[in-house]
């Protein structure tokens, strides 16, 4: 019969989770809460109108249907303790409970626990009142690193070069409650993925992220416009060094912090002259890095979710297709302020080519026309047997897909070519 699995939420990255588990010999269905016209292409996959959020309507339908595994993919849904109350009803999910997504849903939570458990990160501050942010900041040097202590889907970070710019961000902030100010570190960043179960640790590949919203790193800060795998600077020596000082002592400090933790752990990583240091700890598969990481990955992603899930051993080592996998996104006119809706989307169909895979992010379909519904609305994801090849053939599909005030990036991969 084969098992039927169910993953909530409905972006790029759950669109290409199920892609991945669909190609299983194991999976007969995969059911997607709520999906995107994207999934709802993909053969054995179907879109349930549901909350992922609302743990109530998540067990029902898993119960209903007979799942045999929930893999949770955005952070809301975890922080919300939907895989608590799953695993309270007996059925097997891949995601971290509650107390083990506050190193997600709490900057401060995670600065706490790094500086508890001796793991390399800024050095930092917590305020929830104007006053004291303020003398911080007035007592060190520019830039800094000002952060909403909470989940902000990539909004809750602004650079601040400027005591004004610095102040402003510091007064909007802390509107939405608790804020972090950190120091700023120079370096490269790169996405460092691991699963995590009762504290083993498998890797994924290395992965590079594009966080600002333009050409050359400038911009503002947004959820993400592009990334690639693998990356140069994480090389054998460096990625044994992460495990080392990060995902050992990450994995060992939420066991002895009495946190279970069976779902992925991601470091957003700073390797400058510093050494390495961790910006922040997220709770699940980054967003546009799964792309390019599902693109790559050659060993089944179901029955690896299932033994981690268990709490069963963990393989030593994955399988990886030694090509390079490099996403674009398409971002909608707006973003990331106040991206549009509602614009058709034309050229899908001809985007498709080989070794070229279009993910949905945040579309919509309106008389059977797909349409932007959200910031980031394509991932547009491509493997070559070198960067420059895998870049070449993205934007090639890029170059076919068309709306009104469609943003992009132009330099996805630049720091990686600029090392080869």
């Amino acid at each position: 019969m084969g098992a039927k699995v169910m993953i909530l939420g409905g972006g790029g990255r759950e669109h290409a989770i199920a892609w991945k588990l669909a190609q299983s010999a194991e999976v007969a269905e995969v059911y997607c809460v709520p999906g995107n016209p994207g999934t709802a292409a993909e053969a054995k996959v179907h879109n349930l109108a549901l909350t992922p959020t609302n743990a109530d309507q998540v067990v029902a339908a898993a119960h209903a249907l007979g799942v045999a595994l929930v893999v949770v993919g955005p952070e809301a849904p975890l922080v919300a303790g939907v895989g608590d109350a799953l695993r309270r009803a007996g059925i097997p999910v891949f995601g971290p409970n509650a107390a083990g997504a506050m190193l997600e849903g709490s900057k401060a939570h995670a600065k706490d626990f790094m500086k508890r458990h001796g793991i390399p990160t800024a050095r930092y501050g917590h305020f929830t009142e104007r006053g004291p942010a303020l003398d911080y900041l007035r007592a060190h040097p520019l830039p800094v690193v000002i952060k909403a202590d909470g989940l902000a889907a990539g909004k809750g970070v602004v650079v601040a070069v400027e005591h004004a710019e610095a102040e402003a961000a510091v007064h909007r902030f802390l509107q939405w409650g608790p804020i972090v100010i950190e120091e700023f570190l120079e370096g490269e960043e790169a996405s460092f993925i691991a699963i995590v179960a009762d504290g083993q640790v498998l890797p994924l590949a290395g992965s590079q992220d594009h966080k600002r919203l333009l050409d050359g790193d400038q911009g503002p800060n947004t959820g993400g416009m592009g990334a690639y795998s693998p990356t140069p600077n994480l090389d054998t020596a460096t990625s044994e060094r992460v495990l080392r000082e990060v995902m050992r002592p990450a994995a060992q400090g939420l066991m002895a912090d009495r946190t279970p933790y069976r779902g992925f752990l991601y470091a957003g990583l700073m390797i400058g002259p510093a050494g390495v240091k961790v910006l922040e700890f997220n709770c699940r598969l980054g967003d546009p890095e799964t792309q390019p990481l599902m693109m790559r990955l050659r060993s089944d992603l179901y029955t690896l979710l299932l033994t981690a899930a268990r709490g069963d051993p963990l393989p030593k080592t994955l399988g990886w297709d030694s090509r390079t996998a490099l996403c674009v996104v398409l971002a909608a006119a707006g973003y990331p302020e106040h991206p549009r809706a509602d614009d058709p989307i034309l050229g899908l169909s001809a985007a498709h080519g080989d070794a070229v895979k279009i993910f949905h992010a945040g579309t919509a379909t309106r008389d059977d026309t797909i349409i932007t519904a959200g910031g980031r609305v394509l991932g547009v994801t491509a493997l070559g047997d070198s960067l420059a090849m895998a870049r070449q053939r993205a934007y090639a599909a890029v170059a076919d897909i068309h709306w009104p005030g469609l943003q992009h990036r132009r330099d996805i991969g630049h720091r990686g070519l600029h090392r080869t």
